[in-house]
């Protein structure tokens, strides 16, 4: 049989490949990775003749052609003709054509697509990363802001979907900022990851050549290069980390979301939702359909299920540089990051102008007797009765005035008299008076004055231990903001002074 290879007149790249596989790339490095080569292409051609691997001379026609290419192509009107394999390609094409093949190829001297490539993605990452959490934090303020003006505001809080205990909207809302105070350091950690420059790595073993990788990731804003090589353009952690984070985060705030959806039921109705976020009904028009806390869950759903389709993908990978990981997985977890980018906007703008119906509070903590739980702590205190006992009486006294469809407060001290007296077999000594103080909601929150408890005291340790962990998070932003400028700034300085006119 003859050799297939000696009769192969097939030229690359294959129509159908083309189309399939490396059009799709390019569009897709063209829409979200063009700054990146650029930045890529200057720190690593500055860091060559640093170190004396490039001659000034030469460097400078490189700069000078590099420039040239900026301004005389728009990569947004690039079509894909498959001349070239890909957008890296393409920049050594327009280099070759400027300056020759000789000095063209020199840019590309101890580097590789490989560490290139990962460079490309956390770049970008990083970018959207730093975004998306400048929304997440206006989203912590709001919520601290509004659980400080409603930590004297009564609602039900509810278990396993029924009415459990009173507690106020500003206890409630510091529950989920503390899970989101705890995403958002999952995303610092995920970032860290991220902020390590392959850089340097080449294709898998670095180099011969004495480059220092140090100064390419300062260049380019990375806090450092990541030490193993292999690692570099391997590991994809840094993807792993930062689609977890946002898989977590969106799967916490789909679960407050939840929670707002079904406090706007006709039945329940504790949150007020304002008229701006509200949409009528085509046909009925008493409705008030509060429709934003639909889309909030539908999106937060949606990205989470991005998220969790990039983890998917890095699923049973191989342990080395893989397509995989690269171009169009990176394109398609960036969906995760816009529709996260919306919750975060909408459920900003929601949390803001939502207020608790007092109302509709009252009348279901009237209905639904959920102080018993404080009568049942206070007759263990003023007593002197077990707590099972006590128990017993407050669970008589609230199956009497459910049944008479009462109110504890009004129409619960004749049947607690009763029972009290037929379990303890004598009189209380509270009357009826400090009864109804005891059943108050007001009372109730007001004695849970323990750590992370709803009474004023705890609650305003708490707002105040929130807002330094905010102003901790802008800190470091700023700083994060700081160190990304001045690396800019620099290696726009150090490339210019290698002659680019």
């Amino acid at each position: 049989m003859a050799d297939p290879r000696l009769s192969d007149t097939s030229k690359f790249p294959d129509p159908i490949y083309k189309e399939t596989v490396l059009k799709p790339l390019f569009d897709g490095a063209k829409s979200h990775h063009v700054d990146g080569f650029r930045r890529i292409d200057r720190a690593h051609l500055v860091m060559l003749v640093e170190t004396g691997i490039l001659d000034k001379e030469l460097a400078a026609k490189i700069a000078n052609a590099l420039e040239a290419i900026d301004r005389e192509i728009d990569p947004s009107t690039l079509v894909y003709t498959g001349e070239v394999e890909d957008f890296f390609f393409l920049i050594e094409k327009e280099l070759r054509a400027r300056i020759g093949v000789d000095i063209a190829g020199r840019l590309h001297t101890a580097r590789s697509r490989n560490d290139i490539d990962h460079t490309l993605f956390k770049l970008g990452l990083k970018e959207k990363i730093d975004a998306l959490m400048e929304k997440a934090r206006l989203l912590l303020a709001t919520m601290i802001d509004a659980a400080e003006r409603e930590k004297s505001t009564l609602i039900v809080a509810y278990t396993h979907g029924q009415p459990a205990q009173p507690t106020t909207f500003g206890h409630y809302l510091s529950a989920a900022i503390e899970v989101l105070i705890r995403d958002i350091e999952r995303f610092a950690d995920a970032r860290r990851i991220v902020d390590l420059s392959p850089m340097g790595a080449a294709a898998i073993t670095t180099s011969g050549f004495p480059i220092d990788r140090a100064r390419v990731a300062e260049l380019l804003g990375f806090s450092a290069p990541l030490r193993n090589s292999y690692s570099c353009i391997a590991a994809v952690d840094y993807t792993t980390a930062t689609y977890s984070a946002i898989e977590l985060m969106f799967l916490h705030l789909g679960r407050l979301i939840q929670d707002f959806q079904f406090w706007t039921s006709f039945e329940v109705g504790q949150i007020y939702v304002p008229n701006a976020l509200v949409q009528i009904s085509s046909i009925m028009p008493q409705k008030r359909n509060p429709v934003p806390i639909e889309h909030l869950r539908h999106l937060a759903s949606q990205t989470f299920g991005r998220a969790r389709t990039m983890l998917d993908v890095m699923h049973n990978t191989p342990f080395t540089d893989m397509n995989d990981s690269e171009g169009e997985t990176q394109g398609m977890g960036y969906e995760a990051f816009a529709s996260a980018s919306r919750v975060l906007d909408l459920l900003t703008a929601l949390i803001a102008q939502i207020r608790i119906d007092p109302e509709r509070v009252e009348s279901n903590i009237r209905r639904s007797c959920i102080t018993i739980t404080e009568l049942a702590d206070s007759l263990v205190r003023i007593e002197g009765l077990s707590f099972r006992e006590a128990h017993e009486i407050a669970a008589a006294t609230a199956k009497s005035v459910v049944a008479a469809k009462g109110s504890l407060t009004d129409d619960g001290y004749e049947p607690f008299l009763k029972a009290f007296e037929h379990l303890a077999g004598r009189k209380p000594s509270v009357d009826f008076q400090k009864f109804k103080e005891i059943v108050s909601p007001e009372h109730f929150v007001a004695v849970r004055g323990r750590f992370g408890g709803p009474a004023p005291e705890p609650m305003t340790e708490a707002i105040t231990a929130y807002r330094e962990k905010l102003g901790a998070f802008e800190a470091d932003a700023r700083q994060a903001a700081d160190h990304e400028a001045a690396a800019a700034a620099e290696l726009k300085e150090k490339f210019t002074a290698l002659g680019a006119r």
